[in-house]
Formats: C-alpha cells, structure tokens, sequence
C-alpha cells in the first residue's frame, strides 16, 4: 500500500472521531436560539423559576435542548426534542426525602464517598433512576440506582 493508500483511512477515522465527539457536546446558546415549540415549553415549565441558562446538543442523530432552572434553591433542568416535547428531566431532589431502599442504594453506591448531590432522573415521563454526585478525595463521580434502589443493569 503507498502513502496515499495509508493517509485515506487515517484521515477518514480522524475525522469520524472529530464528528462523533462533537456529536455529544453541548454548546451554550441564548433563548432567542430556541425554536418557536421549544421556547413555548420553556415559558410553561419555567413559570416560577429562575432560568439559568440555554444549551442545545445532538444525541443519537438529534438536535436536543435544555433549559436550566432554579425552583425554590433546587436545580431542575429539562431536556426536549425540537417540537418541544420533554424527553428528560433531571431534578434535584434532598437525600432524605427518598425511599430508604433508594437512600441505602446510593450510599452503597457511593462506598467511601460523599454524596453531595442527588437528583431524580425522569424520561419520557417516567421515573427511571435517581443519580447521585460522589466526592471521594478530589474526584467526583457519579452513580445511579433505580427507583427501587437497586444497581440499574446499564446507566441511564
């Protein structure tokens, strides 16, 4: 194989991992960016909090967008398709106010760790996991457990 053979495939993987990189990355934007359903959902849900920002994203092929909200001290942000409909919403929740099963989950989870955070984690309108923000040392992480508090076969 020459040099040009060797160059074509490098430079078609290089740019397939470049493109599916930047797939998964969110980039800010403003709310006059919001399409037309999106910004309609946005004032709905949004009523009564204080929005902190706007970030859109390609997930699977999709464009996607999330608003950050404060509600009452607590973070809420709420992921939607294009025409505006509420695919995910991950909501902070106070450790103490759960189910003891999801409680002693989360703490298994954590091992060592400190939980810091802990939001609930609904798609599609369903609770599906609860997700907690770990802190051992210098690192965080984050673990998950179902609503029933046991591990979850894959993240959500």
């Amino acid at each position: 194989m020459n040099i040009h053979g060797k160059l074509l495939p490098a430079s078609l993987a290089a740019a397939l991992a470049v493109w599916s990189t930047a797939q998964g990355q969110e980039k800010k934007i403003k709310r006059s960016e919001l399409p037309p359903a999106v910004e309609q959902t946005v004032a709905r849900e949004s009523a009564g909090a204080t929005i902190e920002g706007f970030s859109t994203e390609v997930e699977g092929g999709r464009r996607l967008y999330e608003v950050e909200l404060k509600i009452d001290g607590r973070g809420k942000d709420l992921l939607m398709d294009g025409r505006g409909n509420v695919v995910e919403v991950e909501e902070e929740v106070a450790l103490d106010s759960l189910p003891t099963s999801v409680q002693e989950g989360l703490t298994r989870a954590a091992g060592r760790g400190t939980i810091s955070r802990v939001e609930s984690l609904t798609k599609r309108g369903k609770l599906v996991a609860y997700e907690a923000v770990v802190k051992t040392g210098a690192k965080r992480r984050e673990v998950q457990v179902g609503p029933n508090g046991k591990r979850l076969a894959h993240p959500e």
